[in-house]
């Protein structure tokens, strides 16, 4: 782990260890592909959302799992640093690879 999150709003990040993608708990405890919908926790949830992580973690669902700094923008979560948000998007040399990809090819991308 490379950032050390501060912040009072944070979110719990991994990687999937099946195909190594980037994925976030979500509500309901599930990993999500996609940081937006990132569940977002505060106080003394984010040391509870970091346990459900690393149990997912022992049982080889994920690795590397840590939280993240996040904010909330039109209903949507997304990470303050910089690394986060290329984690997030894919290859940032190469904007027709990855998830941006996809994103910019989207009609209703931001």
């Amino acid at each position: 782990m490379l950032v050390k999150a501060k912040g009072p709003l944070q979110s719990i990040t991994a990687s999937r260890l099946l195909d190594g993608r980037a994925v976030w708990l979500g509500d309901g405890d599930g990993w999500v592909e996609r940081v937006e919908a990132a569940a977002v926790f505060s106080g003394e949830a984010i040391a509870a959302a970091l346990s459900v992580g690393k149990e997912a973690e022992r049982t080889q669902q994920v690795v590397d799992v840590y939280p993240i700094d996040v904010e909330v923008v039109d209903g949507r979560t997304r990470p303050l640093h910089m690394r986060e948000r290329m984690k997030a998007l894919g290859p940032s040399v190469r904007p027709d690879l990855g998830l941006q990809a996809t994103l910019l090819s989207s009609p209703t991308a931001a």
